[in-house]
């Protein structure tokens, strides 16, 4: 499910730029070995953290179908947080780029399988319906230096966007039981 809502952001953004310039690609990957200048995508969308929301993780689930439950291990929700970076060949022409990818998520910030262009990714699991929220995230100066650190390569201008509620759930049944319809009262208790 990851790979496809950032395959569904990736799509959503070429369109709006009207280019193919925006790839799913590592920007620690840029100025590896073997990468030429110009070789890199112009616009790259890099996972770079997850983290559970812990908020949801104790709703239950379980279902109730006449007098037979089912059960299931709850869901996991995830933000993830994910970096546009941009390499374009001026530093002008980077900054345009970042500037229309804010403006891209300030249009758009709720994406739904109602009100996005999502054809069936290859390879994919099947996605019958989808929701997630896309917000600027602001990382201090220090977080920025070590992000920067960490994917080994010289900042970029870059804007880092957290996507929320990402639902993930194995349609796999833990245990299924019957509804306890009545309580009966043991009226020989010892005392």
């Amino acid at each position: 499910m990851i790979y496809e809502i950032l395959q569904i952001i990736t799509d959503e953004l070429n369109d709006y730029l009207n280019e193919n310039t925006v790839a799913l690609a590592n920007i620690a990957d840029a100025n590896a070995e073997g990468n030429s200048p110009g070789s890199f995508p112009d616009i790259s969308l890099s996972l770079i953290n997850l983290k559970e929301e812990f908020t949801l993780k104790n709703v239950p689930n379980n279902y109730i179908n006449g007098t037979s439950v089912t059960y299931k291990n709850p869901k996991i929700y995830l933000n993830l947080f994910v970096l546009f970076s941009i390499n374009k060949s001026t530093y002008t022409e980077s900054l345009k780029s970042l500037t229309k990818v804010i403006a891209f998520f300030q249009g758009k910030k709720v994406f739904t399988h109602a009100n996005t262009n999502y054809d069936n990714i290859d390879g994919s699991e099947n996605i019958k319906s989808f929701q997630f929220i896309t917000e600027l995230f602001t990382p201090t100066f220090e977080e920025l230096n070590f992000i920067w650190g960490t994917l080994g390569g010289k900042q970029n201008p870059s804007v880092l966007y957290k996507i929320t509620l990402l639902e993930i759930e194995r349609d796999v049944v833990a245990k299924e039981g019957t509804v306890i319809s009545e309580l009966s009262r043991n009226s020989n208790i010892n005392n």
